[in-house]
């Protein structure tokens, strides 16, 4: 990507600045202070830089996924309406509930067959039924659910 014309820095520059705080360890409000460029346009490269990175993770082991029976990755863009995300939740809750609370598994291998089969419940049951499923599969957990101040995560400011 090109820079815009009033650009203070070229690509080269920002690509030293980002060295300069990721492998040096320098402040970033040194190194911006240092070009000239503020400490939320460092901020911005930063992310952009550890974005790519992330991307160019996934890339390489899709690529290795392929030759192996390892599951891809994908990126998908996902709606940030608190309905879905509740929704999301109140599955993955369930499952902690049901699955992984006050568990005695004997072996990590015993409580991952446990989880894949409360999805493949849940995923028969959605095949089966393809209609909304609503209050037919909500509170339906092998386990009571209760609410416990211990496992609550959540930011107590909201």
């Amino acid at each position: 990507m090109a820079p815009h014309p009033n650009a203070r820095t070229c690509p080269n520059c920002r690509a030293v600045m980002i060295r300069m705080v990721l492998d040096h360890r320098r402040p970033i409000s040194e190194v911006a202070a240092t070009f000239g460029v503020s400490r939320g346009t460092l901020h911005r490269w930063l992310r952009r830089h550890r974005s790519r990175g992330l991307f160019d993770f996934i890339r390489a082991h899709n690529r290795e996924a392929a030759h192996r029976t390892k599951p891809e990755i994908w990126i998908v863009p996902l709606p940030t309406r608190a309905q879905f995300l509740n929704v999301i939740e109140s599955l993955f809750s369930g499952m902690a509930r049901a699955i992984v609370h006050n568990s005695d598994y004997a072996s990590p291998q015993a409580a991952r067959e446990a989880i894949d089969r409360y999805f493949a419940e849940r995923n028969d049951h959605f095949r089966r039924h393809p209609r909304r499923a609503g209050n037919r599969i909500w509170g339906k957990e092998r386990v009571p659910s209760a609410f416990a101040e211990h496992n609550n995560c959540k930011d107590p400011e909201y």
